[in-house]
């Protein structure tokens, strides 16, 4: 009996263990709460507080509708208050997406939101209301579902008559307006965010400190950079005898250079702040203002002209140099910060854009101009302290090369902010082949250089092609090569972050194959084969090259029909990682001849909520709510069938509905990992 008791005990732990694990699949990542404020004798402000967990983010009410779904507010109506204005939110962090090819806005950490009501009652009463909202983090996407809320307020402390305070509401509602119209940002208030852990905020600091010191020591070998070496260090050669003193003063010059970088560190940090820099690498103004600037220093480095520091600062600070003791080598610092300026500015602007628009830490700008400054001092320093080291580096042609090779990168780079700045504007300038075909074009004629076959003013004729200059060729070319099938649609997924997306691209290949011979293979995935009056084929659709249900109802009925499986795929419209998935998994050729060949797909659209279902397709969820949309019926089954509520998210059953893999598949862009995912339903299947 005892060891039966211990049994069943030990079973019931297990059993209790695998329900808390089932129960801990659906995901909450986000915490509410709500509060009244008061803030007259007869207005109140009620507050909702959202606390999302590291990684999550949600979207603002102004985010482009062709992003992901934004948070939204309905309040029911009463005769006890009034609403002021709109819902308020805090600033929110706006990102360029390539993926939905618009600007995004979202938050994350703690986020507040206001509304401010009128009080038209002397006693307590209820403002209630829904509201709904998208969550995604790096893997998965919760689609929007209605969630109440209700806030007690109390009532008015002063007696207001109705007209009074009918025409206060509108005096205030029509200044909300105005200062909405003229500006999106008086619409806001000040953000209460939650900081970084840390340890994670320690961590990327490190790394971009790290990044920023390598890219210092490598500006050394630029051509703007490199000549100033002879300079220097026969400065530190010049007349000093007292070794000792030879080195305090080469210490000296090193941490003027680090101490000058800091300072303009410091003053962007301080002055413009993390919101200033991040509007600097999404606005179109200053993207396109960074085209401008680097294609400027293209030209320059070609030969066409050359860009100096006024020569009054240089001289000046030349004159400085020459007196001697400490200012010395604090102003041969200054100079050489001043004269490397035409090098080490485009390569720190761009470095100060990207990583500022990835990360809101304000000292981000602060770690990188020191790591900067400390990398682009050390060989100075280094070769201060030991100036025979200089007797074995000679300049030459060389530099002229290294300056070419320049400005054919900032060329193409420079693109990369022209296309920013036309994905925000919707221009249409540079679609996908049209970018592609520059940067072709662009590094060929690079590869062309490396080879001899084109000079430029400054260079020596190339009689002998030397090994290094030889591989940088080849490699160069074969990036040419490895670009050309993309004007033909090819996904080039190691460069898919320097290029326009897909949907820019006029003509694509396959997507022509498949439009105009539906009934024809891709490779070895077949489609075409689904029946032609599908539901909510007209308001839904498929990645390129795939065909579905998007009704699991008519899934069933075929799959029966013929003998297969049935591949559910929980996606949304506006779920990034959906199209991830879609791009980097589903295009691979076996994964694409598996799901077309061996299953049948439907795709369960869980934030379609603009289709409305027929009164005989409602459903009531367990919270006794009826269900009138598409995406939200979706959704409550993903809940209630699976226990999850994130999409993406994937499911093989039989047509009967019973799963068919040990378990279902989350957000992993492991193509192996899901072949053989596929596989294992599909075996099961035919057991």
């Amino acid at each position: 009996m005892k060891k039966k008791s211990l049994l069943l005990f030990f079973l019931s732990l297990i059993l209790g263990s695998q329900l808390t694990t089932l129960k801990a699949q659906q995901l909450d990542p986000v915490k509410w709460s709500f509060s009244v404020k008061e803030t007259s004798a007869d207005e109140a402000e009620l507050v909702f507080t959202a606390k999302l967990d590291a990684g999550w983010h949600l979207y603002s009410q102004h985010t482009d509708p062709n992003g992901p779904l934004a948070i939204n507010f309905e309040f029911t109506a009463s005769p006890d208050y009034q609403r002021v204005g709109k819902v308020l939110e805090p600033k929110p962090h706006e990102e360029m997406d390539e993926i939905f090819g618009c600007v995004v806005k979202s938050f994350s950490g703690t986020v507040v939101f206001r509304q401010k009501v009128k009080r038209l009652s002397g006693k307590d009463f209820s403002v209630k209301g829904t509201f709904s909202y998208q969550l995604c983090n790096d893997g998965s996407c919760i689609a929007p579902e209605d969630r109440d809320f209700s806030f007690t307020v109390p009532g008015a402390k002063v007696e207001a008559k109705e007209a009074a305070a009918a025409e206060a509401v509108e005096q205030q509602q029509d200044s909300v307006t105005a200062a909405e119209s003229s500006d999106d940002s008086q619409d806001t208030v000040a953000a209460e965010s939650e900081p970084e852990s840390n340890a994670e905020k320690h961590q990327s600091l490190l790394v971009i400190f790290l990044l920023a010191f390598g890219g210092g020591i490598l500006t050394m070998f630029t051509p703007c950079v490199f000549p100033m070496i002879p300079m220097t260090v026969n400065f530190f050669m010049r007349g000093v005898e007292n070794k000792r003193k030879g080195r305090r003063q080469a210490w000296f010059f090193g941490l003027s250079i680090v101490f000058l970088f800091a300072v303009l560190g410091a003053i962007l940090a301080l002055i413009l702040g993390p919101e200033s820099l991040y509007v600097m690498g999404t606005h179109w103004i200053p993207n396109l203002l960074f085209f401008c600037i680097f294609f400027t220093f293209a030209l320059s480095f070609f030969g066409l002209f050359e860009i100096k520091m006024p020569e009054k600062w240089i001289n000046s600070s030349d004159e400085q140099a020459d007196k001697g003791g400490l200012l010395a080598p604090f102003f041969i610092a200054l100079t050489t910060v001043l004269v490397s300026f035409s090098c080490t500015g485009p390569i720190l602007g761009a470095a100060l854009v990207g990583l500022t628009t990835s990360s809101t830490d304000r000292w981000v700008s602060l770690v990188t101009m020191l790591g900067f400054g400390i990398g682009f001092a050390a060989p100075f320093t280094l070769l201060a302290m030991f100036p025979q080291f200089l007797k074995n580096m000679k300049s030459g042609s060389w530099l002229n090369t290294v300056k070419v090779v320049f400005a054919f990168l900032e060329l193409a780079f420079g693109l990369k902010f022209l296309q920013q700045a036309d994905l925000y504007c919707g221009w249409g300038l540079l679609d996908r082949e049209i970018y592609l075909a520059l940067w072709i074009v662009i590094f060929a004629l690079l590869g062309f250089y490396l080879l001899g076959k084109l000079r430029f003013k400054g260079d020596d004729p190339v009689e002998h092609l030397g090994t290094g200059r030889l591989l940088l060729a080849i490699l160069d070319l074969s990036f040419v090569v490895y670009m050309i099938p993309g004007l033909w649609g090819a996904p080039l997924k190691g460069i898919s972050g320097f290029v326009p997306p897909m949907e820019t691209q006029d003509f694509n290949i396959e997507k022509i194959v498949v439009e105009n011979q539906p009934s024809a293979s891709v490779g070895t995935a077949q489609v075409g084969k689904l029946p032609a009056d599908r539901k909510y084929t007209d308001q839904l659709h498929m990645p390129l090259g795939f065909e579905a249900f998007f009704d699991l109802d008519e899934a069933k009925a075929f799959a029966r029909q013929q003998g297969k499986p049935i591949f559910i795929d929980f996606t949304g419209k506006t779920c990034a990682n959906c199209r991830e998935m879609e791009h980097y998994v589903w295009s691979d050729p076996e994964v694409k001849r598996i799901l077309n060949n061996d299953y049948v797909m439907v795709s369960l659209y869980c934030d379609a909520n603009t289709i409305e279902l027929p009164e005989s397709e409602w459903v009531v969820d367990d919270k006794g709510r009826t269900i009138k949309t598409l995406g939200r019926r979706n959704l409550n089954f993903e809940k209630t069938a699976f226990d999850m509520n994130a999409q993406p998210y994937y499911v093989v059953i039989d047509a009967d509905g019973r799963v068919l893999t040990a378990e279902n598949y989350k957000y992993d862009r492991d193509v192996q990992q899901f072949i053989d995912w596929l596989n294992e339903g599909k075996a099961n299947f035919n057991r």
